[in-house]
């Protein structure tokens, strides 16, 4: 959860991850995207949802993976999502997935933000028993800055979660070589109501 000190500047990440069999066919998700991915076009509190995907041979992807991603404003807005219904047909079609939450460290628009962003790149890495913590948040931020200042960046951002010492880093691309290391994602639908609302830069 955020600990930014008025709901207004709340900023909270949370990804789901539903990794699918070799041989599922991947068109089902496209299908439900297509469906229902407006659903949370006007979501009151949403930041951003990505609808990710990768799937088995394609660009170097090991496995089918149905992996959507979101930038929260508001706390209450989330758990609306969560606890309220719009969840539930996540749950219902492919069952529970886990849920991992960040608290966000920065936001960046990217050099290309009036683009469509088509592709994404999430990275996580662990953040070492040692490291000085002032010292890897300041590491995170500037990757986000840098990863924005790329030709092609649409946004980048950086989060990290403090049960798991574990930074991550999100970012949206308008082709498909993405200056950006990490697994790469077809974004299919992006929900993006409250994107303009972002804090923008280091979240504290």
């Amino acid at each position: 959860m955020s600990h930014c000190p008025s709901p207004a500047s709340h900023r909270t990440c949370k990804g789901v991850q539903s990794s699918l069999p070799a041989d599922y066919d991947m068109a089902v998700v496209h299908a439900r995207v297509s469906r229902v991915g407006h659903l949370l076009d006007e979501w009151s509190g949403l930041g951003l949802k990505a609808y990710l995907v990768r799937e088995r041979g394609l660009r170097g992807s090991p496995v089918n993976q149905y992996a959507p991603f979101y930038l929260w404003n508001t706390v209450e807005g989330m758990n609306a999502f969560l606890w309220g219904g719009g969840f539930q047909g996540l749950s219902d079609d492919f069952g529970r997935p886990a849920v991992r939450q960040w608290t966000g460290l920065a936001y960046e628009e990217g050099v290309a933000a009036g683009s469509p962003a088509l592709f994404a790149v999430r990275r996580r890495r662990p953040v070492p028993d040692g490291t000085a913590l002032a010292e890897a948040a300041r590491e995170a931020v500037e990757e986000a800055r840098g990863l924005a200042r790329e030709e092609g960046a649409v946004l980048a951002a950086a989060a990290v979660d403090t049960s798991r010492w574990e930074c991550l880093h999100f970012s949206l691309w308008e082709d498909d070589t993405p200056k950006a290391d990490g697994d790469l994602f077809r974004v299919l639908h992006l929900s993006a109501p409250e994107r303009a609302a972002l804090p923008r830069g280091r979240q504290w």
